[in-house]
């Protein structure tokens, strides 16, 4: 596995289990109190402030584990190289495209709910959850594709 597919798994896992934090609470929130403007804000905050260190964390744990597993099986120090080329690129072009076409149409459902009559809440609360589904959708995309071959 290339060290773009281990960063690749790392953060839709990530944003994987972030994702599932933030519909588990969600849901219970809305469903006990309703949309409470300092819990949303809080959960809010929870996710975005975890999305970054967990992302950021994983990624370095993950680096370090690899180099330190490619050390003890090849006994050179040096770890594996980080190339990237034109396959590289077109792959995460194509994960960020079916990234941006999920939240585009995060955000016009969210508008929608907006239209009819729901809370500015809830419109954010969609906004937050399309972005997270929007990673990781992106994430599958490029994973898929570099199993593929294109």
């Amino acid at each position: 596995m290339s060290s773009r597919e281990k960063h690749i798994v790392v953060t839709l896992a990530c944003f994987s289990l972030l994702l599932g934090y933030y519909l588990v609470n969600w849901i219970r929130m809305y469903q006990t109190v309703g949309l409470d403007q300092t819990t949303i804000f809080r959960l809010w905050g929870t996710v975005i402030v975890a999305g970054i260190l967990v992302t950021i964390l994983g990624t370095i744990l993950t680096y370090i584990g690899s180099n330190v597993a490619y050390a003890i099986r090849t006994g050179k120090g040096d770890g594996e190289p980080m190339v990237e080329d034109e396959r590289d690129k077109l792959i995460e072009l194509k994960g960020e495209y079916a990234s941006y076409i999920v939240f585009s149409l995060g955000v016009f459902v969210a508008m929608l709910s907006f239209v009819f009559g729901q809370p500015a809440l809830m419109m954010f609360s969609l906004i937050v959850f399309f972005s997270l589904l929007s990673q990781v959708v992106g994430d599958i995309s490029q994973l898929v594709r570099y199993r593929r071959g294109v």
